[in-house]
């Protein structure tokens, strides 16, 4: 099998125990390459590393805009190598071929934009009530980040967060998933050939215990930039919290897709279906509860339906393919745990509900799509984030009804609002207490539009011109051009 070894200061290395564990197939359920299991002392070695870098040699000399250059060359290799990136990451976590391709392309965007954006970093002169001194702001690096990355689209949310940490001039140590790393290891290969100074970018493979707790509680590692469950994020924010810590925490999602009478309801149908069959819906995004006012319950029910019952599972290599596997075996147990529990509970299974044994899905972790009726909001499986293609309907009679039962959850990433009527819609984006409202279209992502969550579905935002100010701070800076020298026992 291929081995992956971790990369510090420049070089790939092995973990120093010497130890590796088996990443894994989706698609086939086998183990296909092999990566370094790092440790507390890798943490600590990349760790110091990022700050040697990001403290003297030739990082800090820099100029923002030549920071921006290297960004942008970083940008054109990744756009060179998208097809192999993204073949891997396939590869790696089962997501389609399609999807993965798309973002692999799309994905340069990010540091073209950011790199852009390194040399527009500015302070400001601010006007005082005292007289004899002047004073500016600068906003300035905070030195070592953290990013922890999760296995559903790695070097995307990898992306979101390293494009800004770099070109507000951080050094940066990375902890992907431990069942996604291949893709990781493979990019960063790439910053010595875009010219970056050994230890600005270092990768440290591993488990949660071994390789993500020390990282988060290193005391030279100034802010952490994390995507994943809520659980993990709490643990994260409380540890970090400890030692005053930056997070930045992109976590999980309840999201409602509503649908309105008076919506076109084919698009619609096309909504609700990428909303949670796409990426098999392992997306913290995702539209799990389709809320259907009352009219068109039974009507748009029926075209859902024709439309789920029609896809094509398979090979995620396949452009033929439009569900893949789950990316893991946890989580493939995990989906069909949260089954049971609707089932139990009472939900009206009319689609699906169990583990796929199509001939085309071979030995991989396949669920088959599923569709759950005659959802109460309270049932856990509108409450709990379940990953996986699994929808929650749930009817509504009025505004008043969908948006009570749209915020009555305590995640608040995405929603989705389907009306003609623009007046509903404002009202609707006004009132849904979420970070993303989409209208008439859904699971829309731009590295130009802020990304984040409201109540538990996180901490700070990715993407846009706000993502870089989450990797500065600000320093206020007075100077004395002339004013008499006062009282030294009384402030000035």
């Amino acid at each position: 099998m291929q081995k992956y070894r971790m990369y510090i200061d420049g070089k790939e290395v092995d973990s120093s125990s010497g130890r590796w564990f088996d990443s894994f197939n989706p698609y086939t359920g086998e183990p296909w390459a092999q990566v370094a299991e790092g440790s507390a002392d890798d943490v600590d070695r990349a760790v110091r590393v990022a700050h040697r870098a990001f403290s003297e040699g030739s990082w800090p000399e820099l100029t923002a805009s030549q920071r921006g250059l290297l960004l942008h060359k970083l940008g054109d290799l990744l756009a060179r190598d998208a097809k192999k990136l993204a073949e891997l990451e396939v590869r790696d976590n089962g997501k389609l071929i399609a999807e993965m391709q798309g973002q692999l392309n799309y994905i340069p965007n990010w540091y073209y934009y950011f790199g852009g954006l390194a040399d527009k970093i500015q302070g400001a002169t601010l006007p005082l009530d005292k007289k004899g001194y002047f004073n500016f702001t600068r906003h300035e690096p905070l030195g070592v980040v953290a990013a922890i990355t999760p296995w559903n689209s790695p070097l995307l949310i990898l992306s979101m967060k390293l494009a800004p940490a770099l070109a507000a001039g951080n050094t940066v140590v990375i902890k992907p998933s431990e069942f996604t790393s291949a893709s990781t290891l493979e990019f960063v290969k790439l910053f010595e050939e875009a010219g970056f100074p050994p230890g600005v970018v270092n990768v440290v493979t591993g488990f949660g215990k071994d390789v993500g707790t020390p990282l988060v509680t290193h005391p030279l590692v100034k802010k952490v930039a994390f995507t994943g469950s809520d659980s993990t994020g709490r643990q994260i924010n409380e540890l970090a919290a400890k030692s005053f810590k930056r997070v930045t925490l992109e976590l999980g999602g309840k999201s409602p897709n509503i649908v309105f009478a008076d919506a076109k309801l084919d698009d619609a149908v096309n909504g609700a279906v990428a909303g949670i069959f796409a990426a098999t819906g392992q997306t913290c995004i995702a539209g799990s509860r389709l809320l259907l006012q009352d009219s068109i319950y039974d009507s748009f029910m029926d075209k859902l339906l024709s439309m789920a019952k029609t896809a094509r599972m398979g090979d995620p290599m396949s452009l033929q393919t439009q569900v893949g596997p789950v990316t893991t075996r946890p989580q493939y147990d995990k989906v069909l745990s949260y089954i049971d529990i609707a089932k139990k509970e009472g939900a009206k299974l009319v689609l699906g509900g169990g583990a796929a044994t199509r001939p085309e899905c071979g030995k991989g972790w396949f669920v088959e799509p599923t569709v759950f009726t005659e959802v109460d909001n309270k049932m856990r499986i509108a409450q709990e984030e379940v990953f996986g293609p699994v929808l929650s309907v749930i009817r509504f009679k009025d505004e008043e009804e969908a948006l009570a039962i749209a915020n009555d959850v305590r995640f608040g990433l995405g929603s989705g609002v389907w009306t003609n009527d623009i007046g509903r819609a404002i009202r609707m984006s006004e009132r849904i207490q979420a970070g993303t409202v989409w209208i008439n279209t859904y699971r829309a992502v731009s590295y130009l539009s802020p990304f984040g969550g409201y109540k538990d579905s996180g901490l700070g935002h990715e993407n846009g011109m706000d993502a870089v100010r989450e990797y500065l701070q600000v320093k206020s800076v007075w100077i004395n051009t002339g004013a008499a020298t006062a009282n030294p026992f009384v402030m000035r």
